[in-house]
């Protein structure tokens, strides 16, 4: 059974211990994880990718087959890195309780839900739940900067294959079902240098980035209309070029943000965006830094209408929705592994100044997790 208090204050004490991410401060909560976890008899392992940066695996066996048991895992996993905490709070970044509010750096993103997870697997043991599918608890490193020494080679190199992820990274016990596929990319534009008094005759690198950006910010990209996710869209993120003013600028870089929606195909975007670049330059360099493809479930898949099943059994009410920004949901995807995200947090506050959760929605959230926990198994 879940214990409300022991739970609040499992909270404070892993927003106690600082996990800023730069620089990867991690290893000392990831050793208060660790202990906690071998407390309770499970089998509990660290994986590590980068120097005292280690990810933790906490595994409650069921009762199937080994083989069976690992292969229709659930797991939860949250991340326990933060953004810094930087400076203007009013209230401990470290931790204060103010009324029902619980402020803190990572309250929301995303130390309530590490809190919630390591209660539900603590709760599982007390209460002695027999079940027939593992529950992996994997507590990882790295999300806010990446997840390169965290989630994304967890799952990549098959560390993780669970039968269900389920990504606790969200806010107010809601499930995030579908989420838009992002492309990063740079653009580089390659003039001629000539004095600032003779323009004739110079190629002024800055000029042309300009008219493609006009027409990048006019391309109309189609696409289907999605229950959960707004229109695809294009960011220039930032600019640079030239020398100085009384000189041609012979290059220019921008940056393109892409987000497009579940059912477009990513390489056919880059291929029209590269066609637009030519139409004022032939002389250009297009270099993808990263692309993470759309991701969706279905609202009508059995796991997710378990977590409904479990949230109206709870009164706690719920809603599907998209994610319009990327999350490491994306990961699992293309190993074909089902997946939706979920959590405890408050919307619109993680990476603010006093960041803040709800402790009603971490008590709350914490049961219907353990529910669905058990609603999953039957499955």
């Amino acid at each position: 059974m879940i214990n409300k208090a022991r739970l609040i204050a499992l909270t404070q004490k892993v927003l106690s211990i600082n996990s800023e991410n730069p620089p990867g401060n991690e290893l000392a909560l990831a050793q208060f994880i660790e202990k906690d976890m071998r407390s309770l008899g499970l089998d509990v392992k660290l994986v590590t990718y980068a120097k005292d940066r280690p990810n933790i695996i906490a595994v409650l066996k069921g009762r199937l087959p080994r083989a069976q048991a690992q292969k229709q895992a659930i797991l939860l996993t949250p991340h326990f890195d933060t953004v810094p905490i930087g400076k203007g709070w009013k209230y401990n970044p470290l931790g204060q309780i103010v009324g029902n509010k619980m402020y803190g750096r990572g309250a929301s993103d995303d130390k309530g839900n590490l809190a919630a997870s390591m209660e539900i697997m603590r709760s599982l043991v007390e209460d002695k739940v027999i079940l027939r599918k593992d529950v992996v608890m994997a507590a990882t490193v790295d999300e806010e900067t990446g997840s390169k020494a965290g989630i994304l080679p967890l799952v990549d190199k098959k560390v993780l294959k669970p039968g269900l992820a389920l990504v606790l990274d969200s806010d107010d016990n809601d499930a995030i079902i579908a989420q838009k596929g992002l492309i990063h990319c740079r653009i580089q534009i390659f003039g001629k240098k000539a004095h600032g008094a003779y323009i004739w005759l110079g190629v002024n690198a800055i000029e042309i980035a300009a008219r493609i950006i006009q027409k990048l910010k006019a391309l109309k990209l189609p696409y289907k209309k999605h229950a959960f996710l707004r229109e695809p869209t294009i960011n220039i993120g930032t600019i640079k070029g030239g020398d100085k003013v009384n000189m041609v600028a012979d290059f220019c870089e921008f940056s393109v943000d892409i987000r497009y929606l579940p059912g477009m195909i990513g390489e056919d975007i880059i291929r029209k965006v590269k066609a637009l670049v030519e139409t004022e330059t032939g002389k250009y360099k297009f270099i993808i830094d990263d692309h993470q493809r759309p991701f969706e479930i279905s609202k009508d898949h059995s796991f997710v209408q378990a977590y409904l099943k479990s949230a109206r059994k709870g009164k706690c009410p719920v809603i599907l929705k998209g994610s319009e920004g990327a999350t490491v949901i994306s990961f699992f995807r293309k190993h074909k592994i089902p997946a939706f995200a979920t959590g405890v947090g408050a919307k619109g506050t993680a990476h603010t100044t006093d960041e803040y959760l709800n402790i009603p929605t971490l008590v709350k959230g914490t049961k219907l997790l353990e529910e669905f926990v058990k609603e999953y198994d039957k499955i």
